[in-house]
């Protein structure tokens, strides 16, 4: 399965957990920001460990929401 993540915005509190967990995928300025890839491991730990649930993955295959 391949996963894109989405950032809200709105949501985000520019916590950081993200850019630690997948720092291939995040980037952090004002807020988090969706630079590139990674593992989908890395990217569901970091949508899992946003204090905000800020990040949405979808999978790229079936357009399904796997998370939140």
């Amino acid at each position: 399965m391949t996963l894109i993540p989405t950032i809200d915005q709105e949501a985000c509190c520019a916590h950081g957990d993200c850019v630690e967990m997948a720092p291939g995928a995040f980037a952090l300025e004002e807020t988090a920001t969706v630079i590139g890839s990674a593992p989908d491991a890395d990217l569901l730990a970091a949508a899992e460990a946003c204090p905000a649930l800020a990040i949405s993955l979808t999978d790229a295959a079936t357009g399904e929401v796997i998370f939140p």
